[in-house]
């Protein structure tokens, strides 16, 4: 078994979460004086009762006796007082700092590339934004403040019992040894037992989010029955860690209660010896039980908030770990400025492999792009095509710096996109991908995306331009229409136009298209061709196609094959060459007379 899962307190996690409550010191500060207020007049009250019962009830003075009565009373109230101003308090600033730490970690993923998430699960993530910060709300709300409250309590406690006798107080603490060996095997077990049921929790939100997204694939093919079994296991697993960690608490609350069972057993044994001995008074023996009674309280308290500790201790070792593991692509401190953009893009001997570097493996046949260069010049349509796997989505994931290239330069009007803002870089390029995502929301929250620089205007303005104004106006709610999530309420023909006014509605100076027609009807698609002709006016654009018939009119065409630009040229005279774009030409139209004659 390893250290880390043995010790029972980490010092260094727990310094890194009272961290989030630093803005909130002061008020801290306030709620550790109402606690300690609260923590005084709780044990203050059976000294109280042990001097009304000896000073007053014992010689009959009731004048005096009505006094103490008061002071028992204001007591009573202040502690009420004292801890509901307390917990209220105690509750807004845990819940503040839960606030900044989950914006911390929604900020840090959103700040992530794509390399990120091709090896991190989304449910996985899902697991650390949500049930893993709400781990740390119980300590953030109250965790520290209550600890040293209890700890308050138990000092004050003791010291009204040796202030009155310190052998009995001696005869409570008796029992402590074993209370301590039990507190340790506990915690022992508890920390290891917190860390396997989180790790639960997450594998079945990334197992429950993969399927529901993909529940079509599940029932297409007809495999509800296997994935149930895969999900009882997960769940079987999940239930078998909880069980184990409830397990341990069935066992360490009765023994608390059977070791405070035996400190009021002694107490009420030595002390009653005593009294009947008359070296010991009828109050102090009464104060002494209710000392015993208040004496495991906060030892109870103190052993549920261990409870709530580990369990965050286990949330902020996995929340801690997403935020250094920072993949984030580095930007200059002081990057350049596209003031007057010309429209031209190069690509010079680019060499890019979706391993990084650190990893192990055979670098010679992990390259996708290899030596690759081009120039798209301002108001350029170019073309890129080739087999499946041959680097053309690559090209546009490394030229928006989804992903960052090995070896050569990209270049923007002889800039290293590298030396650009990531914010500028990607407004500069409207993008239109293949696969269209849309949120949940209406359709012009999707087009708009809350940018408060798009006007109404310029949103209908790209729609119209599209063509798909038209079918919008048609919706009941028009612009205002909830297209549910992914955009389920809509065919794929139009959130593929969609898609379109989302990325010219920024009038980018480059558009970028990746398959963006491939998987629309003829119709949709004579519509596109139509407004593309238009938009591609004056501005430099770069089409990943697989259609060809979609790019003949392009003025250069890259055929890639194997990472490598293998041919390039106009349409025409790359079919006079008689190479790979022509053999792939041959085949698309072979295709398509097949087709038609069926």
């Amino acid at each position: 078994m390893r250290k880390e899962d043995t010790q029972g307190f980490d010092g260094r996690l727990m310094r890194r979460i009272v961290r989030y409550l630093a803005p909130y010191k002061w008020w801290v500060l306030a709620a550790f004086v109402l606690t300690a207020g609260a923590s005084f007049l709780g044990p203050l009250r059976p000294r109280l009762v042990q001097e009304a019962i000896d000073g007053y009830i014992v010689p009959g003075d009731l004048e005096g006796l009505q006094g103490i009565v008061l002071l028992l009373v204001g007591a009573l109230v202040g502690e009420g007082v004292f801890s509901l101003m307390q917990g209220y308090l105690t509750q807004w600033i845990g819940q503040n700092a839960i606030y900044d730490l989950r914006t911390k970690v929604f900020r840090h993923i959103q700040r992530q590339p794509l390399r990120f998430f091709d090896r991190t699960p989304v449910g996985r993530l899902i697991t650390r934004a949500t049930s893993d910060v709400e781990a740390l709300s119980d300590v953030l709300s109250a965790g520290v403040v209550v600890i040293m409250g209890n700890l308050f309590r138990i000092a004050f406690i003791l010291y009204f019992m040796f202030s009155l006798n310190w052998v009995l107080a001696l005869v409570v603490l008796a029992v402590m040894p074993a209370m301590a060996y039990g507190v340790f095997q506990f915690r022992r077990k508890v920390r290891v037992q917190y860390r396997e049921t989180r790790k639960q929790v997450a594998r079945l939100n990334s197992f429950l989010q993969e399927h529901i997204s993909g529940m079509h694939i599940v029932q297409a093919f007809n495999r509800e029955r296997e994935e149930m079994k895969r999900f009882s296991g997960i769940n079987h697993e999940h239930r078998a860690a909880q069980i184990k960690t409830i397990f341990y608490f069935a066992l360490f609350w009765p023994m608390v209660d059977i070791v405070a069972s035996t400190a009021l057993g002694l107490v009420i044994w030595f002390g009653g010896l005593q009294a009947m001995a008359g070296t010991l008074t009828i109050g102090v023996l009464i104060a002494f039980i209710q000392f015993s009674r208040q004496f495991f309280e906060p030892i109870r308290n103190l052993s549920d908030q261990y409870n709530t500790l580990q369990s965050a201790m286990a949330g902020a070792e996995r929340i801690f770990g997403l935020l250094d593991e920072d993949a984030s692509l580095v930007e200059k401190t002081t990057p350049l400025v596209l003031d007057r953009v010309q429209g031209r893009i190069e690509f010079r001997n680019v060499w890019f492999s979706y391993r990084p570097e650190e990893e192990d493996g055979d670098r010679e046949t992990d390259w996708i792009l290899r030596d690759v260069s081009f120039v798209v010049e301002p108001g350029q349509q170019v073309a890129i095509v080739g087999a499946t796997g041959a680097g053309k989505t690559t090209i546009i994931n490394t030229l928006l710096r989804f992903y960052d290239i090995q070896r050569g330069g990209i270049f923007i009007d002889g800039i290293d996109i590298r030396d650009l803002r990531l914010a500028e870089l990607r407004r500069r390029v409207g993008l239109v991908l293949q696969d269209v995502f849309l949120f949940s929301g209406s359709i012009a929250h999707n087009l708009t995306l809350e940018d408060p620089d798009i006007t109404e205007a310029d949103m209908r303005r790209a729609s119209e331009l599209v063509g798909a104004d038209a079918f919008i106006r048609k919706l009941p709610d028009g612009y205002g229409q909830d297209v549910r999530e992914r955009g389920a309420s809509l065919s794929h023909g139009q959130r593929q136009l969609l898609s379109f006014v989302r990325a010219l509605v920024y009038d980018p100076e480059f558009l970028v298209l990746d398959e963006a027609t491939s998987s629309v009807d003829t119709e949709t698609e004579r519509l596109i061709e139509q407004a593309l002709e238009k938009l591609m006016a004056g501005r430099t654009s770069l089409v990943v196609a697989h259609r060809l018939s979609t790019i003949q009119h392009s003025d250069r065409i890259l055929v890639m094959h194997k990472g490598r630009i293998r041919e390039q040229g106009a349409h025409q005279e790359l079919l006079a060459m008689d190479g790979l774009y022509r053999r792939l030409y041959e085949l698309q139209y072979a295709e398509q007379e097949g087709q038609q004659a069926a």
